[in-house]
């Protein structure tokens, strides 16, 4: 067995004061080298500079060594028999990257010194040594890994920094999302009673659009801006003067004109509000025909956002199934029917399809639910899972 020694100069290392360089108040070196005269020199020499040092003949030894104890630096000879110094060096790196390492070589070895370097030395010593040079070359060493550290460190604390601010900054735009959304859902309140005759009716068709939307599929992504859209479809209508917005008659053609420009106005409000960008599209086009017979674009079929021709057909079901001032409320059946004849003229058939396919007590449901539902809260979750417990399974009486 290959024996190992630990040498430190007595009368420092009993008072050794931490040097402002190292990890602890005496650096650790290991020195390996299979020559005893160059392992013996460099002890002296480290020793009296109060370090600690312990040798080792061999790579394998090293590496041993380095498993049971701690060390702050590696000094290893280049030619060694078995693992070389360049091989010890590659392992260390490895296994031990926080470990500084400096080799020796020899005067005509420079060259390998440097590419002792360009693997991960942090330095490389010349034979015959040189007190000073070793000492200056090991200071070096200690203070590159020590800025390593705080690097290394800076960067974990940084990390933990962005993640906390990151956090913060998620739980803010929650925040101010929801009172978007709080402000969303007294604008929608706003609407209805503005036009008192037809009160409820965007809390109603903002849902029957997420009935409709959850039944047609696949539009995850865009079922904020269909209940958005929806909710203030008539924020326009705060424009429309109350002669004509409450009147209890028929409407002039003039006065029509005037009516119709509610989509245009309600675009003009919520088109630069970025977050209601989708939503825009359908407050400008819910008057839309698939047929090309709306206002105020005369858009058709594919023109016509999807939203806005999912809305059309729940749009229609309240005004058929609601009191006007001009006639009480019709049957369900009357509104089923009409949009199915409309289905491919007025109607998207695709959202005229999924209407049909409801059952008759679902629409009736959420009629009765509606003021149980609070829109800012469908409007933060962006689906309809929300309505689940308002969406029940009629009982087998009312089937």
């Amino acid at each position: 067995m290959t024996a190992t020694h630990q040498t430190v100069a007595p009368e420092i290392a009993s008072q050794a004061p931490r040097d402002n360089l190292t990890l602890s108040p005496v650096v650790r070196v290991l020195i390996v080298d299979d020559d005893p005269a160059l392992r013996k020199i460099l002890s002296v020499m480290l020793s009296a500079g109060a370090f600690l040092c312990r040798t080792s003949t061999t790579g394998e030894e090293a590496l041993a060594l380095l498993e049971r104890h701690a060390f702050d630096i590696v000094i290893s000879d280049l030619h060694m028999p078995g693992i070389s110094g360049m091989d010890l060096l590659i392992e260390v790196r490895q296994r031990y990257p926080n470990l500084a390492f400096l080799m020796v070589t020899g005067e005509d070895e420079t060259r390998i010194g440097v590419r002792a370097m360009q693997l991960g030395a942090d330095d490389y010593l010349l034979k015959p040594f040189d007190v000073d040079v070793v000492l200056g070359s090991l200071h070096r060493a200690l203070q590159k890994k020590k800025l390593e550290r705080e690097v290394h460190e800076y960067r974990l604390h940084l990390e933990e920094m962005v993640s906390e601010r990151t956090q913060q900054l998620q739980t803010a735009l929650r925040q101010t999302e929801r009172s978007y959304e709080d402000t969303l859902e007294a604008l929608g309140a706003a609407i209805d009673l503005r036009d008192g005759p037809t009160a409820g009716h965007s809390r109603r068709v903002f849902l029957y659009s997420m009935e409709l939307a959850k039944t047609i599929g696949g539009l995850d992504h865009q079922m904020r801006s269909i209940a958005m859209g929806a909710w203030l479809h008539d924020i326009g209508k705060l424009a429309t003067p109350d002669r004509i917005l409450l009147k209890p008659g028929p409407l002039t053609d003039p006065e029509w004109e005037i009516m119709r420009r509610h989509a245009r106005i309600g675009y003009d409000l919520v088109k630069s509000i970025s977050f209601l960008a989708g939503a825009a599209e359908i407050v400008l086009t819910h008057h839309e025909r698939f047929d090309g017979s709306g206002y105020p674009q005369g858009l058709r079929a594919e023109e016509i956002p999807f939203g806005a021709r999912i809305f059309a057909v729940a749009d229609t079901l309240d005004a058929m199934t609601s009191d006007r001032p001009y006639r009480a409320a019709l049957p369900l059946q009357a509104a089923r029917d009409v949009i199915e004849r409309g289905a491919g003229i007025l109607f998207d058939p695709l959202a005229a399809a999924a209407f049909l396919r409801v059952p008759k007590e679902t629409w009736s449901i959420i009629a009765r639910g509606t003021a149980a539902v609070e829109p800012s809260a469908v409007l933060a979750a962006g689906t309809i899972r929300v309505l689940g417990a308002l969406l029940v399974s009629p009982p087998d009486s009312a089937q």
